[in-house]
Formats: structure tokens, C-alpha cells, sequence
């Protein structure tokens, strides 16, 4: 259906953009079908999705990804707000 549709066209802007078998792709969205659409975007890719959740401290999360080192980051206004 239509949710396969949208991850199938985020997945194919994702290998794109460069994202590689196993690459951490950040992914920081509130909880909505976007985020559905999101993860299954990143593993349709090849990718391995890291979750942040939105609600969780700026600083913490920056930790996270400065560790983790994502090939990308795929965010909604919270996630860009949180970051």
C-alpha cells in the first residue's frame, strides 16, 4: 500500500544520499506514521536505524550520535529542535 510506496521512495533517496549495508542512519522523529515510513526506509536501504527519541536531553543525544557516527540523520521539526 501506501506505506510501502513512501518507504520504498525515502529507502531509494537514502541509497542516494550514500547510505551502505549496515551504515547507522540516525533517526529522530515523534512517534507517527513517518517514523514507521522512516525505519522501514533505512532497513529497505540496507541501512541499520539508530532511534533517538525527540524527548531525551539535547546534550544526551548529541552524545549518542557523535559515538555512533551516522551516515545520516532523519529528523521532523521536534527531532531538529531536539538536536
Amino acid at each position: 500500500g501506501e506505506l510501502n510506496a513512501r518507504a520504498n521512495r525515502l529507502a531509494h533517496h537514502l541509497i542516494g544520499l550514500g547510505v551502505k549495508p549496515d551504515q547507522p542512519v540516525a533517526i529522530c522523529l515523534e512517534r507517527s506514521p513517518a517514523m514507521v515510513v522512516g525505519v522501514l526506509a533505512i532497513l529497505k536501504a540496507g541501512g541499520a536505524y539508530l532511534p533517538l527519541d525527540p524527548a531525551y536531553p539535547s546534550a544526551r543525544l548529541r552524545q549518542v550520535v557523535d559515538d555512533a557516527a551516522p551516515r545520516l540523520l532523519v529528523c521532523d521539526g521536534a527531532g531538529r529542535a531536539a538536536l
